[in-house]
């Protein structure tokens, strides 16, 4: 299994970008799939995350600007930043939480991809 992270880059404040995250393999369900934001000098944090049933969680930093679509056909998901800030520069991960036919789960990371805000 792997996941495929894309859609870092530079964009100015207020403007937006969408990161998608692809899982690839042999998968039977994906039950959870997050994103994940690593600053300098910070420890890698929550952004937002969303299960299977569709329940979403995000970290309050980011609450009414991202938000997290997900396409179970397709095994992806995505992360729509709108109104971003200089803050909000860092590497994005995906991870997911994925099971094989054998009904074993294990947790998964994407590559990262840099995202930076200009002031």
């Amino acid at each position: 299994v792997q996941l495929q992270a894309s859609g870092g880059g530079l964009v100015q404040a207020g403007g937006s970008l969408r990161l998608s995250c692809a899982a690839s393999g042999s998968i039977f369900d994906i039950d959870i799939m997050g994103w994940y934001r690593q600053a300098p000098g910070n420890e890698r944090e929550l952004v937002a995350r969303i299960f299977s049933g569709g329940v979403t969680n995000y970290a309050a930093s980011v609450k009414g600007r991202f938000t997290i679509p997900r396409d179970n056909a397709n095994n992806t998901m995505y992360l729509q930043m709108n109104s971003l800030k200089p803050e909000d520069t860092a590497v994005y991960y995906c991870n997911a939480e994925i099971r094989n036919w054998a009904q074993k789960g294990y947790l998964y990371w994407g590559q990262g991809t840099l995202v930076t805000v200009s002031s």
